[in-house]
């Protein structure tokens, strides 16, 4: 949408994220990001700590969920989004307005960590829209074995030649 504030936050998740959910059933994951900016004081020559910036995100639906079950407290990570400013009335009846991130995308910082990730078959996107199909055989991933079709050939002995058949798919063959 236009005249949105979309941002990207690096920080440290405060607490494990909390997954709840509507009435309607759509999942919603709350968590707070602390950013802290650091810079060099060259008078004392050392790094200093700025003024943390404490951020109350949202994570809906499947990636909600996905969060849930991924990051935990301390976790460092990576979270955009759009800015969405909400006004309401606290207990004392002072108005108050608070800065939320509605999130669209959020994974582990690698900057001093390593992650495994794991695909997951859910049938909802995160906006609720259909998600194609992934096919059953997936050439791009390095952690299935060898197709079938593979595991059945014999290697060519040495010196025969083996003519391999084309069998659908992209081929890199130049077409002339």
């Amino acid at each position: 949408m236009s005249g949105e504030t979309v941002i990207t936050v690096v920080g440290n998740l405060v607490d494990d994220p909390e997954l709840r959910y509507t009435p309607s059933g759509a999942a919603v994951a709350a968590f707070r990001v602390a950013s802290t900016p650091r810079v060099f004081d060259k008078t004392a020559n050392e790094w200093k700590d700025g003024e943390s910036l404490f951020l109350t995100c949202s994570a809906w639906r499947t990636l909600g969920e996905n969060v849930a079950a991924s990051l935990a407290r301390g976790t460092r990570v990576v979270v955009q989004g759009r800015l969405k400013q909400r006004s309401y009335e606290d207990r004392e009846g002072v108005k108050r307005t608070v800065v939320e991130l509605d999130v669209e995308d959020v994974g582990p910082s690698l900057l001093r960590a390593t992650a495994t990730v794991t695909k997951t078959t859910g049938q909802n996107g995160s906006n609720g829209q259909q998600q194609r199909q992934q096919p059953a055989e997936d050439p791009w991933n390095t952690a299935q074995q060898q197709r079938p079709a593979q595991r059945q050939q014999q290697p060519p002995q040495q010196g025969q030649y083996q003519q391999q058949q084309y069998q659908g798919g992209y081929s890199d063959e130049p077409p002339y």
